[in-house]
């Protein structure tokens, strides 16, 4: 069975979550592969609505194994709490549908404290973190200083390394930041009472997946973040620290032989933007807030506003670039059904020439958006099913996308629900 990836190609927020949930049904296994609590997937089915932040969005349903992987940031605090959440909504969790690697790093209490007094420290320098530890949890990783989930199976040397790493911690907090130190007792009882209860899910991921892999199972890879977040490709420094392309899932997810035979880019059918850093094409004033409000916008970890504007081509084609991406998938296209006339970015203008292509980071403050206008549709699309349906002004919109990134578009969304989809042959 083939293997795929679904990935954001912008800068997150995409709709990631409701098309790992509408493609599960084909799969045997989900498995995010990085990132952690800092972003959010919002499924919406029968359920409810829901705001994933750690679990992979294919717990709902029946059947599916949903895996987090070694390179994801496990925080047991926010994964207990979710886990609680989406229980008490009747989805089931057990051992057998949610596993947890054992060589994932666990985010320790600390992580958050750093995140925000770092943001503090920098004031107007900040870069928009959403203070969940994410920033300082990757940098303890690869200084090899966090806790592997596999060491809860063992007390007394867990207990021993958490003293060692709190010793050390401590002298960040107390002198770099003035901050309260933490004591072992607040570190039992976090053990206690998040650790302890996550603990069942703990096992050897790595074995399970070649098991699934040489059985033949389909596993679909979930991605956090998007192409522009990415820690090497992205609009560095205000990108997260992990990497969201499809081609660090085999590693992030343990299973590095694994082949990815299918790479689903989602893109909105225009851009969002949460937390700092360049933005080319963001809309400003009653223009942007009109767009947010018919959108809904609103940050699904942290509910702040979003930067909004329109489909930035530029951007949009160097997402795909970095991920590989054999097909699109373009979200919201129901939103944009309010306006007259449709903005899209086709170009940029830098240093007094027009380029199509994505800028150095360092380069994007200086870039300005060169903007076309599409006639708009001006009715409602959100209960249209079939392609040909659509109003030719939206497939005259959709299909300049889809010739400008050079990727086919084979699923566009019309609304927030699992049957919201229209699925172009």
């Amino acid at each position: 069975m083939a293997n795929c990836a679904i990935v954001g190609i912008n800068w997150g927020d995409e709709g990631k979550g409701r098309m790992v949930d509408l493609l599960t049904e084909d799969y045997d296994v989900v498995v995010r592969f990085q990132g952690g609590g800092n972003a959010g997937h919002t499924v919406i089915n029968e359920k409810g609505k829901f705001a994933l932040h750690l679990l992979p969005s294919g717990i709902f349903r029946s059947g599916v194994v949903n895996i987090l992987g070694n390179g994801v940031a496990l925080d047991p605090e926010n994964l207990w709490t979710e886990m609680q959440d989406v229980m008490a909504k009747g989805v089931e969790l057990t051992p057998e549908n949610l596993k947890i690697s054992d060589r994932a790093s666990l985010l320790l209490p600390w992580h958050r404290d750093m995140d925000e007094l770092e943001e503090m420290r920098l004031a107007d320098k900040k870069y928009g973190s959403t203070k969940q530890g994410i920033a300082p949890f990757y940098s303890d990783k690869y200084q090899k200083k966090t806790i592997l989930a596999g060491e809860l199976f063992y007390t007394q040397e867990l207990k021993a390394h958490l003293a060692d790493l709190m010793e050390w911690k401590n002298l960040t907090l107390t002198k770099v930041y003035g901050a309260k130190p933490y004591t072992m007792a607040m570190l039992e009882e976090w053990l206690e009472t998040y650790c302890e209860k996550i603990k069942p899910y703990v096992c050897d991921t790595g074995v399970f997946l070649k098991d699934a892999k040489e059985n033949g199972k389909s596993i679909l890879f979930e991605a956090q973040l998007g192409s522009l977040r990415d820690l090497d490709y992205g609009i560095y420094p205000y990108t997260t620290s992990s990497n969201t392309t499809a081609a660090y899932a085999p590693i992030g997810s343990g299973l590095p032989s694994a082949k990815i035979d299918d790479v689903v880019g989602v893109v909105k059918a225009y851009s969002t933007c949460v937390g700092e850093g360049p933005f080319v094409c963001e809309m400003f004033g009653n223009e942007a807030e009109e767009l947010r409000k018919n959108g809904f916008e609103y940050g699904a970890k942290t509910g702040r506003p979003r930067r909004v504007g329109p489909i930035d081509i530029v951007a949009t084609r160097y997402g795909v670039e970095v991920q590989a991406a054999t097909t699109i998938a373009l979200t919201k296209l129901d939103v944009l059904s309010y306006m007259d006339k449709i903005p899209v970015c086709t170009h940029y203008l830098l240093n007094g020439m027009q380029t199509d292509r994505f800028p150095f980071p360092s380069a994007l403050k200086n870039a300005k958006p060169v903007i076309e206008y599409f006639d708009g549709w001006k009715c409602d699309i959100s209960g249209v099913r079939k392609w040909e349906d659509l109003p030719r002004e939206a497939r005259e919109y959709v299909m300049f996308i889809e010739k400008q990134i050079d990727c086919p578009i084979t699923y566009v969304s019309v609304g927030p629900e699992r049957d919201s989809i229209i699925i172009r042959k």
